[in-house]
C-alpha cells in the first residue's frame, strides 16, 4: 500500500512517540504536520513534510483557523491508506479521496472544545499569552466545536488510546472506536534496578491540568519525601509550593529519570489524563502507582497488583489514600510485568493487525 501519516504537530511527548512507531511500521510514508522541531525531523528520518505554518513559530498555536485550512487542503490523491494522529489539533479533519482508507488514532477529542473547556478558560497554560488565548477561545469555541464534530465524521475508523477516550469519542463525536493503547518504551525502564526505594516521585510537563498542586500539597501535609521532575509554565509556582520534604528537579536525561523512578517507593499521579504515559513508565521500573481514579489510569492500574486509586481530585483524598497505601505490599516483578502489554512492540503488533483487518 501507498501510505501517508498525518499529525497535528511534532514537538515532543507521548503523541509524537505514536507517530515514531507508525513510522517504524511504514518507514517510507511521508509524515505531514503543521510544525516540526529539528529533533523530530531527524528522529523521523527526514520523512516530515511541513508547509508555510512551519514559519509562523508560536503564533500558529493561536490561529486554529489557519491550521484547519492547511490540513484540509492537503492532497492525498494516489494513497491507499492515510493514518491521522490527532489530539488537540486539526489533523483529524483531512480530506481523502473516496477510494482511500482513512484511519484516525485519537489521543483525545480536543480538550479546549469539549471536556476541559472551562478549565482552559480559567488557566489556558500559555503563560503571558493567557489573556490572548482566553479571548480567542471564547470567540471561536462554537464554530470550532462545529468544525471538529464535522471533521470527526470523515475517518473510516477510529482508534482510541484508552477506554476513557473511546467513551469520549462516542460522547462528543458519536463514533465507535477500538482501543489500542499508546507505545511505552518499557525496555528503558525495566533495565534499571535499585537496591533501596525511598520516598515518592512524580513527573510530567508542568502545566495546570497535571495537578502537581495536589501531589505536593498531600506530601507537604503528611511530611512525606517527594521528588518532582519536570519543566513547564508552572515550574516556578511548583518550586514555591514545595515544602521541606519536597525536592523539585528540572527535566532529567532518560537514564536519570529511569533511576529516579526505580529508587522511589511509589509514583503519585493526580491528573485526569487521556492515557498517561509516565505512570506506565514507572510501572516498567517496578514502581507501584497511586493514581486519581479517572481517565486512562483505569486501563493500567490493577489495585493490589501494581498500585491503587484515590477517588477525589483533592489533597484530602490523596492524603487519606497515602495513609493506607503500603508500597512494600507490591512485588516488583509483578509491577514490571504489568507494564509489558503497553510496550512499543505490542503497539506495532496491534496496529498492524487492525490495519490488516480493515484494509480489504
Amino acid at each position: 500500500m501507498k501510505v501517508a501519516i498525518v499529525h497535528d504537530w511534532l514537538v515532543g511527548g507521548g503523541a509524537e512517540k505514536v507517530v515514531e512507531e507508525l513510522h517504524k511500521i511504514y518507514p517510507n510514508a511521508p509524515i505531514y504536520t503543521s510544525y516540526c522541531t529539528p529533533e523530530w525531523r531527524e528522529r523521523l528520518d527526514g520523512k516530515v513534510v511541513t508547509g508555510w505554518l512551519q514559519h509562523l513559530g508560536k503564533i500558529r498555536k493561536f490561529i486554529p483557523v489557519l491550521r484547519i485550512w492547511w490540513f484540509t487542503h492537503l492532497d492525498f490523491t494516489g494513497y491507499d491508506l492515510v493514518i491521522s494522529s490527532s489530539g488537540n489539533g486539526e489533523a483529524l479533519g483531512i480530506k481523502v479521496p473516496a477510494d482511500t482508507l482513512h484511519v484516525n488514532y485519537c489521543h483525545t477529542p480536543t480538550h479546549f472544545y469539549w471536556r476541559f473547556y472551562d478549565k482552559y478558560l480559567e488557566s489556558p497554560g500559555f503563560g503571558i499569552f493567557n489573556p490572548l488565548a482566553r479571548l480567542g477561545l471564547k470567540i471561536l469555541v462554537k464554530p470550532l466545536r462545529a468544525w471538529d464534530f464535522k471533521a470527526a465524521q470523515r475517518p473510516d475508523y477510529f482508534i482510541a488510546n484508552s477506554t476513557h477516550i473511546k467513551n469520549e469519542i462516542k460522547e462528543f463525536y458519536k463514533r465507535d472506536a477500538v482501543v489500542i493503547n499508546p507505545p511505552i518504551d518499557t525496555d528503558r525502564f525495566s533495565k534499571t534496578n535499585s537496591q533501596t526505594r525511598i520516598g515518592f516521585v512524580t513527573a510530567s510537563r508542568q502545566v495546570p491540568q497535571k495537578r502537581f498542586d495536589i501531589v505536593i500539597g498531600a506530601c507537604n501535609d503528611l511530611k512525606l519525601p517527594l521528588t518532582v521532575i519536570g519543566r513547564g509554565p508552572e515550574h516556578e509556582k511548583i518550586k514555591r509550593m514545595a515544602g521541606d520534604t519536597v525536592t523539585v528537579l528540572d527535566w532529567l536525561s532518560d537514564d536519570e529519570i529511569a533511576k529516579q523512578f526505580a529508587s522511589a517507593e511509589a509514583f503519585l499521579f493526580a491528573a485526569y489524563e487521556d492515557f498517561g504515559v509516565t505512570p506506565v513508565e514507572a510501572l516498567a521500573a517496578g514502581t507501584p502507582v497511586l493514581a486519581f481514579k479517572q481517565g486512562g489510569a483505569l486501563d493500567y492500574i490493577q489495585p493490589g497488583v501494581n498500585g491503587d486509586f484515590f477517588d477525589v481530585q483533592s489533597v484530602p483524598s490523596l492524603c487519606a489514600a497515602l495513609q493506607k497505601f503500603k508500597p512494600s505490599n507490591y512485588q516488583e516483578s509483578a509491577v514490571r510485568a504489568s507494564a509489558q502489554k503497553f510496550s512499543s512492540a505490542e503497539f506495532r503488533k496491534h496496529i498492524k493487525e487492525f490495519i490488516d483487518s480493515v484494509a480489504v
